[in-house]
């Protein structure tokens, strides 16, 4: 419960919070396609090098001489620093949830492209993500508290 009368927020601020969430959004996008893309073709390039399991160092580095491990990696590197920009300003509680819905599709991804069997115990967890996202997707990006006079 609030004490006192709540300040309602100006045209100024409607805008400002009105460009952090399209900015969120966007940014959320590009945090997605790139995790996404990025495991995609990581995963595509390593399955012809087999498992590097157990094998020395240097089997991780000869494999960023296959182009699509490098495009890999690359796309990955840049997922990381898209999700830590977006990290800076939005909420954990959001942006984890949110940007999860790059597990749908990345099971879409191995299915669709790798030729992966995806059981249909794999295919009820991607319901319960989306279901998730979805829920998750309805608040705002980050929980700035209510000013009070």
């Amino acid at each position: 419960m609030t004490s006192g009368p709540v300040i309602q927020p100006g045209a100024k601020d409607i805008r400002t919070r009105a460009r952090l969430v399209l900015k969120t959004r966007i940014l959320t996008v590009i945090v997605v396609l790139t995790q996404v893309v990025g495991d995609y073709f990581l995963s595509y390039g390593l399955r012809g090098m087999g498992s590097l399991v157990g094998r020395s160092p240097l089997a991780y580095i000869v494999a960023l001489a296959n182009p699509w491990v490098a495009l890999g990696v690359g796309l990955l590197i840049s997922w990381l620093f898209s999700h830590m920009i977006l990290l800076s300003w939005a909420d954990l509680s959001y942006v984890l949830p949110v940007t999860s819905i790059g597990y749908v599709l990345v099971t879409l991804t191995g299915r669709l492209f790798l030729h992966e069997a995806v059981s249909p115990m794999r295919w009820c967890g991607v319901i319960l993500i989306v279901a998730g996202v979805m829920l998750v997707g309805r608040g705002a990006p980050d929980s700035q508290k209510e000013k009070h006079a």
